[in-house]
């Protein structure tokens, strides 16, 4: 199953290897409070993955981020109080 025939799918695979050339994946915690303003800086391409942590007053959050601005992200969420900040790369995707 699929659409579009096997050019259509090699171009689209190869789009997806060079965008996920340009981002990374960022996963970090952060306290409930604070998600708003996290979600700013890290809105992802359509929103975040945000998922409940055993600690009610914490959440996950997930991201795909502009590589080149994985330092600066990472130290604006560090000073807004995420912590457990992760940076992963990503082989290939579809957007």
């Amino acid at each position: 199953m699929g659409d579009g025939n096997g050019a259509d799918r090699l171009i689209r695979r190869i789009k997806g290897v060079l965008t996920a050339r340009q981002y990374v994946m960022m996963d970090y915690d952060i306290r409930r409070e604070h998600l708003e303003s996290a979600a700013a800086i890290t809105p992802g391409l359509e929103s975040p993955t945000i998922s409940p942590l055993a600690d009610e007053n914490w959440v996950a959050v997930r991201s795909m981020v502009p590589a080149q601005q994985t330092n600066q992200l990472m130290d604006e969420l560090y000073d807004l109080g995420a912590r457990a900040i992760l940076v992963t790369t990503i082989h290939a995707c579809r957007v």
